[in-house]
């Protein structure tokens, strides 16, 4: 049994050989210092979901340059090179030997032409609506996992702050543990305690150094998890150094409420969708309208076959002429396109106002966390300065043989645990102040 503490001893002084400057064992150049700014900035450079992002956008933009091109008209080149046979006339039938009439066996020709829409229904600059659109949703995507990638980062940046408060409360506490267990010893050397309360000090303060092992792992870990996402060796020591963030403590929910309304990422995507579903109704309604447009054909041939009498002469010709078309197949093909068309608006319609629903439900249910979380630093601060004042009493008491130690031991955890929860109640207000900014879509 007397291992444990000898373990936990050894661990213990494994921590602190780092605790006095705050470093795990390692290089000292491999610790980096990052605001939360800073932290975002390279969270963005890294993130793959980011890129991927911005790809999309760049993809729907050259959408929309390519549909603007086919405002342009058709060219095109073509040429032939033909080698013709002699025409065979029956003139005694069939099955009678035919007399060969004689033809130009070599025939070339090239040319070009072309084709200019007019009009085509007004698909193509309906056509332009929708890419456009479809670029807009790209962008308000793009955004979005920026902000999601910031949120992640500010509450893992949050977690390791909080760890770092853990222990930097707890190596203090163990300090005065030590100082307290001393003057303990001394009292049973004197006679004046069992030595029952000395062993119950040491085995408390065996399980602070035990607690100490658990947040020097937690700061490893989320400094791996965190290391990924800003890209940086997963062995890289990060301090975070940012102080609290400007809460907007006063503003009511209709502020935050109208905030997501003009900038939620879901909302506005939820928007366009229904915007893209007004478009293909006017899609489909373009199938039952003419087409118009100019061509023109132009092209030098040889032999002269166009017209009789023929001859073995290079000549050229050219055709311009206006095309239209209507096509009144649609008239009938339209209809039940069209009716799913104006069902589906329909039912973007709906979806967005159910997007709308889930907005204001998340909005105010961060609003309420967050403001709660404000609450909570509050009642955190009284519980330290009450429990500080219980300690103070029971250790007076206790020295003075009118309480237990059982009384001395819970009133240390007592300010201990106060204090982790008033640390743990200031980043909690600092992580749910970014997430109701990441639901309102201004993080």
């Amino acid at each position: 049994m007397r291992k444990l503490p000898v373990l936990l001893s050894l661990l213990y002084l494994q921590q602190v050989s780092f605790a006095g400057n705050g470093l795990p064992p390692g290089n000292k150049e491999d610790t980096l210092h990052l605001t939360l700014q800073e932290a975002w900035q390279k969270a963005e450079t890294h993130s793959r979901l980011v890129a991927i992002k911005k790809k999309a956008a760049a993809i729907t933009a050259e959408e929309i340059k390519d549909v603007r091109m086919e405002r342009y008209p058709e060219l095109g080149l073509k040429g032939t090179a033909e080698k013709a046979s002699n025409i065979p006339i029956y003139n005694n039938g069939l099955f009678s030997k035919p007399s060969q009439h004689e033809v130009i066996h070599t025939l070339y020709k090239v040319g070009a032409d072309l084709y200019l829409n007019i009009y085509h229904g007004n698909k193509l600059n309906l056509k332009m609506e929708e890419d456009k659109t479809l670029h807009q949703i790209s962008l308000i995507q793009k955004d979005q996992a920026v902000s999601d990638i910031r949120y992640k980062t500010a509450a893992l940046y949050l977690d390791l702050q909080r760890s770092f408060i853990f222990k930097s409360l707890i190596i203090q506490d163990i300090a005065d543990q030590e100082k307290q267990l001393k003057e303990i010893k001394a009292f049973h050397r004197n006679g004046t305690v069992l030595k029952s309360d000395v062993l119950r000090v040491e085995l408390d303060l065996s399980r602070r150094n035990m607690a100490l092992v658990t947040i020097n792992n937690d700061i490893l870990i989320i400094t791996q998890q965190l290391n990924i996402i800003l890209g940086e060796p997963d062995e890289r020591v990060i301090f975070p150094t940012s102080a609290n963030p400007p809460h907007n403590e006063h503003a009511p929910y209709e502020h935050y409420l109208a905030e997501a309304l003009h900038h939620s990422f879901p909302y506005h995507i939820s928007e366009k969708h229904t915007e893209l579903s007004q478009l293909r109704i006017r899609q489909v309604k373009a199938n039952v309208r003419p087409h118009l447009g100019i061509y023109g054909d132009f092209y030098y041939a040889n032999p002269q076959i166009f017209l009789f009498p023929y001859n073995p002469y290079w000549y050229s010709l050219g055709v311009a002429g206006l095309k239209a078309t209507f096509p009144l197949s649609a008239i009938y093909h339209n209809v039940h396109k069209l009716r799913a068309a104006r069902l589906e608006f329909e039912k973007e319609e709906e979806i967005h106002k159910d997007t709308e629903d889930k907005v204001r439900q998340q909005v105010k249910a961060a609003y309420l966390r967050y403001r709660e979380a404000l609450v909570q630093i509050g009642v955190a601060e009284v519980n330290v300065t009450q429990a500080e004042e219980n300690a103070r009493i029971i250790k007076n008491t206790y020295f003075n043989q009118t309480s237990l130690i059982t009384d001395l031991l819970d009133a240390d955890i007592q300010v201990l645990q106060s204090r982790f929860e008033l640390a743990a109640a200031r980043i909690t207000a600092q992580n749910r102040y970014y997430l109701l900014q990441n639901i309102t879509g201004v993080l």
